[in-house]
């Protein structure tokens, strides 16, 4: 592998370093390249750019893998942990022994309730108010109620951090949709695990407990723990960004929900549900498809960004919607779903172009069944990501090279010009 590289520039030699991964990517270190050079890159979207050197995730998108720490993500569905188990190991780096585990376990529990005074927020809110504009407003408000978080100063204090962040905000995304609908809201439970305290906050009320199923605690579970993380996704490089000023978790978390509510992000399996809806029955599947291929229609829920491969993700999830349903009953948009994937994967037309499921093709039909309304699945996809993002912003300020982020730009508007009084401006 060679150790640098030789770029001609105006005539000149410039030798710039080669960085290569544990993975065995390679990447040119252009960290000198304005000082020696002059010139600056330019990568819109930061699609070829390298931002960090992280050990969170791994991804490898033509090959379909995704990894946490090393772990392929379809061990995750085989052995069934919690999520609080799979956040830790994603958070600390290593998988937690079951002493540490309980540990993170009780300082999540104990710290699950909001304080009283936050509830005057909410009320502050209109009904109408989304509950992802919710969530994002409210966790940043949590950096209010909890200032001594604001500089982190050993590792028990940021455990004790990412604890409370990860646990408030399932109960803050239960409180927004109760809110949205006029709904009191429910304590949380600390007899209860992670996925199904949510649920008891979701859908109890003061007179009746809501019962959870095994099956709907252990989909939504696993879900949680198939959007941990995904690399430096939009969300993850803005908690990055806003994390490099060193800010706290919270507001720097109340960033990364902004990023994640935006429709280019997180809504796509809303998107798959309008679009099924579109669609209307298996028989309109083949006219559909036509469609797309003349320019006339989109395909949501197929293709990524990174992966040219079926998304991991999504083959766990496909095998999840069929357990759901077996408890829930089969919800009928699942026909003209698995007809859609049918067709497009023997299509020559989406095959050329790597369009495969990703994760969201299926999950709205799981959050469907499982009762949550539209307006709550990237809320959903948020509470999951949040140890993702809580890992990215750790390692972040514990890597000595990172600085705050400060990218360039190409400039394009006027030269130096004179200011023009108002009488004699034409």
């Amino acid at each position: 592998m060679p150790e640098s590289v030789i770029l001609t520039i105006d005539g000149r030699a410039i030798e710039l370093p080669v960085l290569i991964g544990s993975e065995g990517e390679k990447a040119i270190d252009i960290t000198q390249l304005r000082a020696k050079t002059g010139y600056i890159t330019y990568d819109p979207g930061f699609g070829n750019t390298g931002v960090c050197k992280s050990g969170i995730t791994y991804i490898d998108g033509e090959a379909g893998i995704l990894r946490y720490r090393g772990i392929p993500i379809e061990q995750f569905d085989r052995e069934k942990p919690d999520f609080l188990e799979v956040a830790m190991l994603i958070i600390f780096g290593e998988e937690p022994k079951a002493v540490d585990l309980a540990r993170f376990r009780g300082i999540s529990t104990q710290n699950a309730f909001l304080d009283e005074a936050m509830k005057h927020h909410f009320e502050g809110f209109p009904v109408t108010a989304p509950p992802m504009a919710q969530l994002s407003a409210m966790i940043n408000a949590l950096s209010c109620f909890h200032p001594e978080f604001f500089t982190l100063g050993d590792e028990c204090e940021f455990e004790e951090a990412a604890a409370r962040l990860i646990s408030k905000i399932r109960t803050i995304a239960a409180a927004s949709y109760r809110r949205s609908k006029g709904l009191p809201l429910i304590y949380p439970n600390p007899r209860l695990r992670y996925a199904a305290n949510f649920l008891h906050m979701m859908f109890s009320m003061p007179y009746l407990e809501h019962r959870v199923e095994p099956e709907a605690e252990d989909a939504l579970n696993l879900i949680f723990i198939l959007h941990a993380d995904h690399e430096q996704n939009c969300s993850a490089n803005a908690m990055r960004s806003v994390g490099s000023s060193h800010v706290d978790p919270f507001s720097a978390t109340a960033g990364a929900i902004a990023a994640l509510y935006g429709p280019l992000h997180g809504a796509a399996n809303a998107e798959v549900l309008y679009m099924l809806d579109e669609i209307g029955s298996i028989n309109k599947v083949p006219a559909f498809v036509k469609e797309v291929k003349e320019g006339k229609g989109r395909l949501m829920g197929f293709g990524h960004r990174v992966y040219k491969n079926y998304d991991p993700r999504a083959k766990i999830i496909k095998t999840l919607a069929d357990q759901v349903f077996e408890v829930t009953g089969r919800n009928p948009k699942l026909d003209i779903a698995l007809e859609l994937e049918r067709i497009a994967l023997e299509d020559e037309y989406f095959i050329k172009r790597k369009l495969y499921p990703n994760v969201d093709f299926y999950s709205g039909l799981i959050y469907q069944a499982m009762g949550f309304p539209v307006e709550m699945f990237t809320v959903l996809f948020a509470i999951g990501r949040t140890s993702g993002w809580v890992s990215q912003w750790q390692e972040l300020l514990t890597d000595p090279e990172q600085k705050i982020a400060r990218p360039r730009q190409i400039f394009l508007g006027y030269d130096a010009r004179d200011y023009v009084v108002m009488g004699k401006r034409t």
